[in-house]
């Protein structure tokens, strides 16, 4: 029964002696695990996920009703890929070993062919150049002196040779001994002797002369090498060594990006690449300029698939072999606008398949980029 002054909308529980007990000091009595609260939270949890993988489920299937749309916009006679715009590389190295001098160009730089863009030390070389140079001046000096010796023993040899003509005549006519004939003989030999070794003297002079000639036409190749120049025209995209640095044969010091050699690279299926011709038409969009349209023309279409089993038996099989197509902008309209040429930015390619198929009017070349 209700207790006077307390409340008779519930019951009041009484402690020892039928005193009232305080809500605060009541015992707690624990809720058993799954009965509650948690179970009511591991619901909501799994509500929150369906409703997130619905999200998901339709959001893939917009993007995927989007690409239909997108490809229902081409033609037939029309393929496309995604790619990104590369250009070839083209690494200024040195010849051989040395110390790198200075480094006249940095990352970002345009260069134009020919443009001096570092320097070797070539203290050594130009010592060595010096050394050849000398050699060459001794051997042309004993060149000289040998030759004046050979003419002289040119003489010598007519002189004995006049001798012994003379002295058979006399032997013949009974006025010389044969003692005598045998003097003019051995003179006359032992000139023709002198004679041949003074002319190998004179060849080994001019030979050496040569030799040292061609050391200083090598040292002259090898200072030209020492001046590393542009190949051809582009930008500067890596700079790999610092002045000071020693270098082997063949140490890479610039890499250059041709910006007149721009190309994209996209994968087709074998249905549509059995159809690509050679030079055939095509255009690229990049994703950062969507509304500039670029001409291009298939530059090389590759011998092999990729992405395909070895042995393929199936049609499906077949039907996911993937070629790469390489698709080059013209050299001619890159030069005109090299200052504005990025590699690496992705966009999509386009290969016109069948030469009488109209590019779609969203496909037309920018006039302004032709």
């Amino acid at each position: 029964m209700p207790v006077a002054g307390e409340d008779s909308t519930e019951t009041v529980e009484r402690g020892k002696g039928g005193l009232p007990v305080p809500v605060a000091e009541r015992p707690v009595v624990a809720v058993p695990a799954g009965q509650g609260g948690p179970r009511r939270s591991k619901g909501r949890r799994i509500t929150i996920l369906l409703v997130l993988l619905l999200l998901l489920g339709a959001g893939g299937g917009a993007a995927w009703h989007w690409w239909q749309g997108q490809q229902v916009q081409l033609p037939p006679g029309i393929a496309s890929g995604n790619g990104r715009v590369e250009a070839e590389t083209v690494d200024v190295a040195t010849k051989t070993a040395g110390r790198l001098e200075a480094v006249l160009a940095e990352e970002g730089d345009m260069v134009r062919s020919g443009q001096v863009l570092a320097r070797m030390d070539t203290r050594e070389l130009e010592a060595a150049r010096r050394q050849a140079q000398a050699q060459m001046r001794q051997a042309q000096s004993t060149l000289a002196a040998r030759r004046a010796a050979a003419a002289q023993q040119q003489s010598q040899l007519q002189l004995a040779q006049s001798e012994f003509e003379r002295t058979r005549s006399l032997l013949q006519s009974g006025y010389a001994t044969r003692q005598a004939m045998d003097q003019r003989t051995s003179a006359r030999d032992s000139a023709a002797a002198a004679l041949n070794t003074a002319q190998a003297q004179v060849a080994e002079a001019e030979q050496a002369i040569e030799a040292a000639r061609a050391a200083i036409e090598r040292l002259d190749a090898e200072l030209a090498d020492s001046v590393l120049t542009a190949p051809r025209d582009g930008r500067v995209q890596y700079r790999l060594a610092q002045a000071g640095e020693v270098l082997g044969a063949g140490g890479r010091v610039l890499t250059l990006l041709d910006v007149t050699d721009v190309s994209m690279s996209i994968f087709l299926p074998t249905e549509q690449a059995g159809r690509v011709a050679p030079d055939a038409e095509g255009r690229i969009v990049l994703d950062a300029l969507p509304g500039v349209v670029i001409p291009a023309r298939v530059s090389f279409l590759a011998p092999r698939a990729q992405f395909t089993p070895k042995t393929v038996e199936t049609r499906s099989e077949r039907e996911r072999l993937m070629f790469r197509v390489k698709l080059r902008i013209d050299p001619e309209l890159l030069r005109a606008h090299a200052e504005q040429v990025r590699t690496g930015l992705p966009g999509t390619g386009y290969v016109r398949l069948d030469p009488g198929t109209a590019w779609p009017s969203w496909l037309q070349a920018t006039p302004d980029r032709r």
